[in-house]
């Protein structure tokens, strides 16, 4: 009988190294995937006023500036052939 007992308490010790062993990639597998456990999800960031009117007056050029050079395009002549 004394000598299951230790036979079982080797196989707790070594299933709990195993455990251990699992945790520890769950969590680095976590960390990797940027699970959290219970914490709220990053914020994204706000942009400013200015910095929005940048990036609409910058858009608003790329639009001005294509269909300036489109214009051109469609006032010329078909070729025939």
């Amino acid at each position: 009988m004394p000598n299951l007992i230790a036979l079982l308490k080797v196989e707790r010790d070594k299933v709990a190294r195993q455990l251990n062993g699992l945790n520890a990639a769950l969590a680095a597998f976590a960390g990797a995937y940027g699970v959290r456990d219970g914490a709220k999800p990053p914020r994204r960031r706000k942009l400013s006023a200015v910095g929005l009117a940048n990036i609409r007056a910058a858009q608003k050029a790329r639009w001005a500036k294509q269909k300036g050079t489109s214009n051109a395009r469609k006032n010329a002549p078909k070729r025939r052939i």
